[in-house]
């Protein structure tokens, strides 16, 4: 079953091959290995079919990393060949948004022109490394985070300016990021702000959404936005709720008016600095009625004291064992679970079903990424 199914599926991409960011380009629905597996869970709890949940299939991503290498004067930003540190160059890439395209046209006449150089993994040297874009929906504007092996902006200063210049209206804030390591990793954990404001601001059930260049955030929001708001529905009015993996309250602050309270749960120092300006722009009142647990899940299994609904989004390889434990041994009335991963989710639901406790009561899946294997999963587990 597809809701919303796309209607405008691109043909070809000018970037494939060799650029593996859409492996199964020009496919409609999720992958039929994940359908299949999806599907054989539900059967096994009694469930029908699972509805997907699908939306555009051009200009969708909001949100986009893409590598910088290259030679002075001609850089290249994209996506890593698969196995490699060869970057391929994706200035017309369809999925994402224009503006995105549009800055990393900008962002690499300003390298060229202002003689920055690119940055190399087996000579670790060069200045450039990532870049990161984010669009904010409501003002079609570009938070800019240009990534560099350098401790400090001076070396980038001109180009910075120039990025801020040749943007204009279309810049929502720029910001540098410092990371000197011989590692994969993307970002330091260092971000300095350029100009503009400290964060994109989204909004999901009215609620205002932080999103600091550091903290994770979802590359489909339209998509996103339809899950959170299946999310809302499932929240008995004046529920006690608490969130685990809660980012920057996507979700929880959604919620909060059909809750009679709610304890979230975070370890990110980024996700959390979102949340807390999130917060800020809550009444006194609302405020008074959510409590911040930072830490690891595992950890803060406690939160989930007296809750009648339990939350947990958590990253791929699934709930903390603590967290899962916990559930096993104190069932809510109701546990919503969002995953990113179909492997963890399958392997955690059957944790979660083992003695009986806890049944699987409802099951949906939400195309996040069109033409890849991933699927974003939301489901209901009841206290039997």
């Amino acid at each position: 079953m597809e809701e919303g199914s796309r209607t405008d599926v691109q043909a070809s991409c000018p970037h494939r091959p060799p650029c593996p960011g859409c492996p199964r380009f020009g496919e409609p629905g999720i992958a039929p290995a994940a359908r299949g597996t999806l599907d054989a869970l539900a059967h096994a709890h009694g469930l029908p079919a699972v509805p997907v949940i699908c939306g555009k299939s051009a200009g969708f991503r909001l949100r986009a990393r893409l590598a910088i290498r290259g030679r002075l004067g001609s850089p290249k930003l994209g996506l890593f060949e698969l196995g490699t540190h060869r970057v391929v160059h994706i200035p017309r890439c369809s999925v994402q948004h224009p503006l995105i395209n549009r800055v990393a046209a900008i962002v690499r006449r300003a390298l060229v022109e202002t003689g920055v150089t690119c940055y190399s993994d087996r000579a670790h040297l060069g200045l450039a490394r990532h870049l990161q874009v984010v669009v904010e929906r409501s003002t079609q504007t570009a938070q800019v985070v240009l990534v560099a092996n350098s401790a400090t902006p001076d070396p980038l200063a001109g180009c910075l300016d120039m990025i801020g210049e040749r943007l204009g209206p279309e810049l929502h804030s720029l910001w540098f990021n410092s990371n000197v390591e011989r590692s994969n990793v993307i970002m330091g954990p260092r971000f300095e702000l350029w100009c503009g404001p400290a964060s994109v601001v989204e909004r999901f059930g009215g609620a205002a959404v932080h999103y600091p260049p550091g903290a994770f955030g979802q590359n489909n929001l339209d998509i996103a936005e339809a899950m959170i708001g299946e999310v809302r529905g499932q929240i008995p009015q004046g529920a006690r709720v608490a969130e685990f993996y809660a980012g920057v309250g996507a979700i929880g602050l959604s919620v909060l008016d059909r809750a009679g309270g709610i304890t979230m749960n975070e370890a990110s120092p980024h996700a959390l600095q979102g949340l807390q300006s999130g917060l800020a722009e809550l009444d006194a009142a609302s405020r008074a009625r959510i409590e911040v647990v930072p830490g690891p899940a595992g950890a803060a299994c406690a939160a989930a004291s007296g809750a009648d609904v339990v939350i947990a989004d958590p990253p791929r390889k699934g709930l903390d064992p603590e967290l899962t434990r916990y559930l096993l041994e104190n069932p809510p009335e109701r546990f919503i679970y969002v995953s990113c991963s179909l492997p963890s989710f399958d392997l955690d639901a059957r944790r979660l079903t083992a003695d009986g406790r806890l049944r699987l009561a409802a099951l949906s899946v939400f195309d996040l990424m069109p033409f890849t294997e991933h699927v974003e999963i939301l489901a209901r587990f009841e206290r039997v």
